[in-house]
């Protein structure tokens, strides 16, 4: 049983992607990519996803957010406050959809800017923007100005039922637009293996996630990351849905389903990825479609 989407992983460079065309170009799914707006112009974003989207038209989708400072900390990018970073996105998301929708563009903006900038190659139709939100301000934003959320699985219900969802809706609606006609894309933690001792042991590998947002947030290396991160390896089997038993992992995953969320994004913590896709393409994906189709 395949899945059904291939987005990829958020911290690789969206130019070098275009390598890859050929081989985006055979896979019968929507693929998303995802990016930020800090090591790349918004306009050399709006290029290549305007190539895409002209070669391969409503399979691609553009997942952005405001960044994370080990991944952009690599470049030596001086890494701003939460403020500017928001700031720059919903910068970089207008700018974006004008070179998409304008021609001859000249924009003039407090990170960006663009002189006559006209992308050749675009698709008939602008590829959707999906906005990545933990909080209530940016899944806001993302009702207003995006096709759709992205968020993660694992911070409590009450992130969700409370804050990300309301927020949502509400920047919708402020719009004029129906919430529930936007795709709601959560990235779900599952550790999924016939060997619960396995599932319970690979969540080790992924323990960082485990660590509190204020720890990590100014950690640009990778080495302290992972010296931080063998601290909680104990406890880092919270953020993740652990099982060993398919029935009892649908029904770990139904919360998130009967809140809404249209596209589930599975990421498992394994080395052995082959292992899992085989193993939730065979177990998991069928009751999904049984269940939920």
């Amino acid at each position: 049983m395949a899945f059904e989407q291939l987005p990829n992983l958020p911290n690789l460079a969206v130019p070098q992607r275009l390598r890859s065309q050929p081989h985006v170009g055979g896979i019968q799914a929507p693929f998303r990519f995802n990016t930020v707006p800090f090591r790349f112009h918004p306009g050399i974003v709006a290029q290549a996803f305007g190539t895409l989207g002209a070669l391969f038209p409503q399979r691609m989708i553009l997942g952005v957010g405001t960044g994370e400072h080990l991944n952009e900390g690599a470049l030596g990018i001086a890494w701003p406050d939460n403020k500017e970073r928001f700031a720059r996105l919903r910068e970089a998301v207008r700018l974006i959809k004008s070179l998409w929708t304008e021609q001859s563009v000249t924009f003039d903006g407090e990170y960006y800017h663009t002189r006559n900038a006209t992308i050749y190659d675009r698709p008939d139709k602008p590829i959707p923007i999906y906005i990545g939100a933990g909080g209530p301000q940016v899944a806001k934003y993302a009702g207003r100005a995006g096709d759709g959320l992205i968020c993660t699985s694992g911070k409590g219900m009450e992130l969700y039922t409370e804050q990300l969802l309301p927020s949502f809706a509400e920047g919708a609606a402020a719009e004029g637009r129906d919430a529930s006609r936007l795709d709601r894309m959560i990235e779900v933690k599952v550790s999924f293996d016939t060997d619960r001792a396995r599932a319970l042991e690979d969540t080790k590998i992924w323990a960082a996630l485990a660590l509190p947002a204020d720890v990590k947030a100014g950690v640009d290396d990778p080495r302290e990351m992972e010296r931080l991160a063998r601290g909680v390896e104990d406890v880092a089997h919270r953020r993740w849905l652990v099982s060993s038993d398919p029935d009892e992992h649908i029904e770990q995953l139904r919360p998130y389903v009967e809140l809404g969320f249209d596209h589930l994004v599975f990421h498992s913590p394994t080395n052995d990825q082959a292992r899992f896709l085989a193993l939730y393409g065979k177990e998991i994906l069928p009751r999904i479609r049984k269940r939920w189709a």
